[in-house]
């Protein structure tokens, strides 16, 4: 019978049985019995699976992903919560990547020139560069890109108990350093290039998803004919056709990824405009404007709701002299005051109305803590003034959520209720 990944994960965490340690029922075994050993040990399985994937060097990365639960009557979004990751879910996981592996190598087996596999190249060094001195100047970690086990290593020992969203970000920053994975066909690479750098893969395809992904359904073709189930179609025997189908899945699949991001910042946008008073949360400082012609301001994300937006000190002349920035740790000083890359601070997000735009809507996030300055001061009004508005911020909701991991996209953004879909049908009738 087919589980959720909750229902799964209560079985996986049910104190061993006799039957489920001997892996022979009894006589008082039940089927719920029968049923909790096998996804055990499927579980087992899996540990294994991830132990070994993790010594050959694949990584864990990370995202600010979240979802949405919305209202059964308007479908307006009522809730934004994080993406919660089970052990279930890596149990699925794990039989997925291991799928995909062995469908690739399988298809290679008998196309060695027409198998559509997908690589992720290694991460060129300037890309990591300023990571790696953010990381080193402003928390004394180490970065080490010479091989995705040598990176898995260091963000593993980049940990701070005291602050364990820490190690979280890195690994969100480490992701958008990295080149997006591509699909390909394997006529037009030597054996060297189909690596997939983020898993530790020689080879890698998608086969698990073909009700979603044209590019598992092609795979799906090309192992019904490895296995003699069907023939081969005719345009899959051609490298032209194939170069040509890789180069749009990787250009479609990139529309997709931006349609998304577009979907989060629209119900973000929404969620947000329902409160007057706006939402104080923690955010963590990604990037600090070191230009001295510019106003000064920093960029921040806030874990809670995963957005990611630009905070202005608007109040604050460029030419101040009680302002610093400094190049040597990624900062901003001002009368004491500091905020560096990996500070947390408070931000108030709120929504405003561009009355000069027709009424659009705009995300705002404003420094809470630390105080940075008076922003009522005579100085900061001018400049607002002259500005022709309040102080504000440009925020990009969608950030670069990537996916937790660079290939698997078992990741629902937006959560709807079954209620309401049941409701909608009855309207219908």
């Amino acid at each position: 019978a087919a589980l959720t990944y909750q229902q799964a994960q209560t079985l996986i965490d049910q104190p061993d049985s006799p039957s489920h340690q001997n892996h022979l029922p009894s006589a008082d075994t039940t089927p719920t019995d029968i049923q909790c050993g096998a996804v055990k040990r499927l579980a087992s399985l899996a540990r294994k699976f991830r132990s070994r994937r993790v010594e050959a060097g694949a990584l864990t990365l990370a995202s600010p992903e979240v979802k949405f639960v919305l209202d059964s009557e308007s479908l307006n979004p009522t809730d934004v919560q994080a993406y919660a990751l089970l052990e279930a879910n890596a149990l699925v996981e794990e039989f997925m990547l291991l799928a995909n592996v062995t469908v690739s190598k399988k298809i290679l087996r008998h196309y060695p020139t027409l198998s559509v596999l997908r690589r992720h190249p290694a991460p060129n060094r300037s890309m990591f560069d300023g990571l790696i001195h953010k990381a080193k100047h402003c928390r004394g970690f180490d970065i080490c890109i010479d091989d995705s086990k040598t990176l898995a290593d260091t963000l593993d020992a980049a940990q701070i108990p005291s602050d364990p969203y820490f190690n979280k970000l890195l690994r969100i920053l480490s992701t958008r350093c990295m080149s997006p994975a591509q699909y390909f066909c394997s006529g037009e690479y030597k054996p060297t290039d189909w690596h997939h750098y983020g898993l530790a893969a020689p080879v890698y395809t998608h086969f698990t998803s073909p009700i979603r992904r044209y590019a598992d359904v092609c795979v799906h073709r090309l192992l019904a004919a490895a296995i003699g189930v069907s023939t081969l179609p005719p345009k899959l025997g051609s490298k032209q056709y194939l170069h040509d189908l890789a180069a749009n899945m990787n250009r479609r699949h990139r529309a997709a990824q931006l349609a998304g991001r577009a979907s989060v910042q629209l119900h973000t946008l929404i969620f947000f405009s329902g409160n007057r008073d706006g939402e104080t949360e923690d955010a963590y400082v990604l990037d600090v404007d070191l230009d001295g012609n510019s106003t000064p301001s920093f960029t921040v994300i806030v874990p809670r709701y995963g957005i990611e937006g630009r905070v202005k000190l608007s109040h604050i002349s460029p030419v101040d002299e009680n302002l610093t920035r400094d190049t040597a740790t990624f900062s901003l000083g001002y009368k004491g005051e500091k905020i560096q890359v990996f500070d947390k601070v408070r931000v108030k997000i709120w929504v405003k109305t561009l009355v000069q735009q027709d009424g659009q809507k705009e995300l705002i996030l404003d420094l809470v803590e630390p105080k940075f300055g008076d922003a009522n001061d005579e100085t900061g009004r001018k400049k607002v003034e002259n500005e022709g508005g309040k102080k504000d911020v440009s925020v990009d909701t969608s950030g670069e959520t990537k996916k937790r991991r660079l290939d698997n996209d078992e990741t629902p953004a937006v959560e709807t209720p079954k209620k309401s879909r049941k409701k909608k049908r009855k309207k219908r009738k």
